[in-house]
């Protein structure tokens, strides 16, 4: 049975009783993930914590609207093309996408390295670029809108080391009720990244065998995204920072430079 994911910590401009059926809405479309083509309205009951009804209601309403297709031999729905319409118009209105896709793929060409930009949303990261040159051939394509776990990648460690305490400690609580066998390690882990962005502007990662990911947050006033670079390699964590991490906050650099959000 899925565990609805409940956990929200994104802050919010303002709540009013006129935008519960569009947050309800929203809910429904993040049911949907890779693994996840097909669900039915007791699947995204089940997913989102909705009632059936209200399910069923708001599933017929996104129909109407386009961003949700009937399965009907399998009583099911699926995404809808406008979907992906949403995301190609984000992707390509974006002016720091524009500037930071030639400037990384530049790098991962010159170091055959992996090169990625992500942001938050609620407790994971979402790629918005990556260009992969790895030697070793990956098990997992990387691919603009691809989740990964924000406690256990070197993109979540960034992130969270440029909150505040209030909305850190939200988070690490959920983390530590999720994964309780771990949490001894694993929140040392984060609190050691912490002190490396701090005191280096990057932190370390292999949450992969024989990959290790190094990363650095860049925020301007509205947003907070996080730059990585990441190999594969044997050698231990700290040469591969000593290596990656000039070259990463160069790349950092130019960004910031180069994009009218972040200059």
């Amino acid at each position: 049975m899925a565990t609805p994911r409940t956990f929200i910590v994104n802050e919010k401009p303002g709540r009013s009783p006129g935008n519960r059926s569009l947050e309800r809405g929203v809910e429904i479309l993040r049911a949907f993930r890779p693994g996840s083509e097909l669900l039915g309205n007791s699947d995204i009951a089940e997913r989102t914590g909705l009632s059936k009804a209200t399910v069923s209601r708001l599933t017929q309403t996104l129909v109407g609207s386009g961003m949700l297709q009937i399965e009907k031999g399998a009583r099911a729905y699926r995404l809808a093309p406008a979907v992906l319409s949403l995301a190609h118009a984000m992707r390509t209105g974006s002016q720091l996408l524009g500037v930071a896709a030639p400037l990384m793929r530049s790098l991962a060409e010159e170091l055959r390295i992996n090169v990625g930009l992500a942001a938050a949303d609620r407790d994971e990261m979402v790629y918005l670029e990556s260009f992969r040159y790895s030697r070793r051939i990956a098990l997992r394509q990387v691919v603009s809108g691809l989740r990964v776990p924000m406690e256990l990648t070197s993109l979540g460690h960034a992130y969270l080391a440029t909150l505040s305490d209030t909305r850190r400690g939200a988070f690490l609580d959920e983390f530590k009720r999720r994964r309780p066998q771990q949490w001894s390690a694993l929140g040392h882990a984060l609190d050691a990244a912490r002190e490396s962005i701090r005191q280096r502007d990057v932190c370390a990662a292999s949450w992969q065998p024989e990959v290790v990911a190094v990363a650095t947050p860049m925020e301007n006033q509205d947003s907070t995204y996080v730059l990585n670079v990441s190999v594969s390699s044997a050698d231990p964590i700290e040469r591969v920072v000593r290596q990656l991490r000039p070259r990463l906050l160069e790349l950092k650099q130019r960004i910031h430079a180069e994009s009218p959000g972040f200059s």
